[in-house]
């Protein structure tokens, strides 16, 4: 029986919501946008949960969103009946060091512990009553999911109920988890968890499937919503809500559960099945039909398109004739040809006056002169069409390697091939220059790998085509000979890409396990007494967490980078150049694993996050020096095993008669 908890009973009660980062590999929008900002009616997820705590009466609340502060601050509208904090995590803390930063400076506090993507929240009584009657130190709240037999089974909710007594078996410090962490060490220590199932499903939702699934439980418990949301009744629809300045035809069919948003426009012969959501701004064609989607804010749906259980991008269009079905639709800009299309006549009024003045000049210069200036403008012209072709490739690439450490190294790659470039000039000024067609079939295939990266939202394929495109506009502009001299210029600029993510969530929770093991197996060496729980470790009173930013696949990218830089500059034989590249991979983890195992003792030496911050960060730099230091001792040790000794002289042998 659930009873009424009072206004001083509920300023007692502390809300901590886990944002989650981006989540790469397992959804390609959740790459971009965190789940806890997508949109549900106007509102995102993190919003809609902060209104029901405001509702319930909860007025303390914690956020814990790891590097996402900056983005959820810009993002979203705090309700002001809420006094929230942003939980300031550098490095990861884990879900049970969530909690110990939340209950910090706390006392006689009851910690109601939410995952941001979730759209359907419980009530607050009903998640302290389930507490108190469990009566244990920890309680975990499953969502209910039937069995084949009728039976009611739980799956996680990610909802958790404690108190301030469940600090002590939190460490001071470091990474902590709940599942984890946490839990095998209260039942160590005879503590009570207690498994409770709620009555209804909270919606959690990782991709757009789930998010999907979620939405259509939302129309499930609810039929009324804002204000400015109502019933929309016409004879063509049923069970659809409208916002206000909203264009429906009147041949349009809508059946419901639907939402439009406002500024929506809805064209002619139009069918659309919920449960689906129209955010602001958004436009469907003639005769398109749209079955369980969400279309978010500023989509554009061409004439005769069939859309079913998808979800849109904001502001991303589709063409005429559109079929998708079970897909999450990225934001793409909009290809060079059509907004050339556009936009020629404002192109051709503003460059009007330059073409003339330019061929004034022209008339002016002798044959070669203008021989050589038109040459120099072909080519300026197609690499400004180029860049602008792929603006929005280069634009994605450039904020991936930004936000990610593991590919900042990235960054660098273009301006090291220009140096090798430039440090090769004299060579390659001597090769004969001869277009060859075969550049143009390359740069034809590029474009078939570029149309295929866009086709099936493979952001990998796309971003490889930027240097399938160079290469053959390359080969086709100048011809073999130079072609062979930069190709391995080229080949050293894929180095700038990152990983498909299906090879990186393959090869991540691997190297995360092996940089764990290696760095237990050294410090046991060492003599330290170590305890290790999947991927944390216990050394003496301090406890590290190998996160999975630690799994060594930064320094593997970066030592790549080094290793081809040494290896285009340094003049030695083929193969004494493939031992050094392919020596980096194991000098990369040797280095993560000394970074790992120096870190996890000066841990056990200094205290406080502060200092603890200030050497993780430095152990990182520290690292760098010391592949180079190795590299060259490589080099080093090649040229004086494989380089005959110098100083000898012919011996002539006279035979005496």
């Amino acid at each position: 029986m659930v009873t009424n908890i009072n206004t001083s009973q509920k300023q007692k009660i502390k809300a901590l919501i886990l944002v989650g980062g981006r989540d790469f590999g397992r959804c390609p929008l959740a790459s971009y946008t965190p789940t806890a900002l997508w949109p549900v009616m106007g509102q995102s997820v993190l919003e809609r949960l902060l209104k029901h705590l405001a509702e319930q009466g909860i007025q303390n609340v914690a956020i814990g969103s790891g590097d996402e502060d900056s983005l959820l601050i810009e993002s979203i509208n705090v309700d002001k009946r809420l006094d929230v904090k942003f939980l300031e995590e550098p490095l990861p803390v884990g879900t049970a060091g969530c909690i110990r930063d939340a209950l910090k400076d706390e006392t006689d506090t009851l910690l109601l512990v939410f995952p941001a993507n979730l759209l359907c929240p419980p009530k607050i009584e009903t998640l302290i009553n389930a507490h108190c009657e469990g009566g244990s130190d920890l309680t975990l709240m499953l969502n209910p999911v039937s069995s084949g037999n009728g039976d009611q089974t739980g799956q996680v909710s990610g909802i958790y109920i404690c108190g301030t007594d469940i600090l002590k078996y939190i460490p001071e410090d470091g990474y902590c988890d709940i599942k984890e962490g946490l839990i095998p060490k209260l039942l160590r220590e005879g503590k009570t968890v207690h498994v409770s199932t709620l009555l209804t499903n909270v919606g959690n939702f990782r991709n757009q499937s789930e998010y999907l699934n979620a939405i259509n439980g939302l129309f499930e418990k609810n039929n009324k919503f804002n204000d400015e949301i109502k019933s929309y009744k016409e004879i063509n629809s049923n069970n659809v809500w409208i916002n206000s300045e909203v264009e429906i035809d009147s041949s349009a069919r809508l059946y419901g559960p639907v939402v439009i948003m406002e500024g929506t426009r809805i064209s002619a012969g139009t069918i659309i099945i919920g449960p689906t959501i129209l955010e602001k701004n958004v436009s469907i064609g003639k005769d398109s039909v749209i079955i369980n989607s969400v279309l978010w804010s500023g989509a554009q749906v061409g004439s005769n398109c069939q859309i079913q259980r998808c979800v849109i991008d904001c502001n991303r269009t589709l063409e005429d004739n559109t079929v998708e079905q079970d897909k999450c639709i990225l934001f793409k800009n909009k290809t060079f040809i059509k907004y050339l299309g556009e936009h020629v006549s404002e192109f051709t009024d503003k460059s009007s006056l330059y073409i003339q003045k330019i061929n004034n000049k022209i008339q002016k210069l002798d044959h070669a002169e203008t021989k050589n200036i038109f040459k120099l403008f072909g080519l300026g012209l197609l690499l400004i069409t180029f860049i602008w072709s792929y603006w929005s490739s280069i634009q994605e690439l450039w904020e991936t390697c930004l936000r990610s450490d593991e590919y900042s190294s990235g960054l660098l790659v273009p301006f090291l091939a220009v140096y090798i470039l430039w440090s090769r000039r004299e060579t390659i000024a001597k090769c004969p220059l001869k277009t060859s067609i075969a550049g143009l079939f390359l740069f034809l295939f590029a474009q078939i790998l570029r149309f295929f990266g866009l086709l099936f939202l493979y952001s990998s394929a796309e971003r490889l085509s930027i240097i399938v495109s160079i290469a053959g506009l390359v080969l086709f502009l100048f011809g073999w000979e130079f072609f062979k001299r930069v190709a391995t210029i080229l080949l050293f600029l894929c180095l700038m890409l990152p990983w498909p993510n299906r090879i990186r969530s393959a090869i991540s929770l691997p190297l995360q396990r092996w940089s764990t093991l290696s760095a237990v197996f050294c410090l046991e060496v060492l003599g330290y007494e170590v305890i290790q729980e999947g991927n944390v470790i216990h050394i003496g009173q301090s406890t590290v967490a190998v996160a999975e930013a630690c799994n060594g696949l930064r320094m593997i990218t970066a030592f790549f980078v080094i290793s081809g830089l040494v290896i285009m500059l340094v003049k030695r034989a083929w193969w004494e150049k493939l031992i050094v590249l392919t020596s980096s991979l194991p000098i990369a983890l040797l280095c993560n694993t000394i970074r790992l195992t120096i870190t996890a003792i000066i841990f056990t030496v200094i205290k406080g996050e502060y200092w603890e911050k200030v050497f993780h960060d430095f152990g990182g730099y520290a690292m760098m020096p010391l592949a180079i230091g190795v590299v060259v001792a490589e080099l080093w040790l090649l040229k004086e095993l494989t380089v005959p000794p110098e100083g000898k002289k012919e011996i002539i042998v006279v035979r005496k008669k």
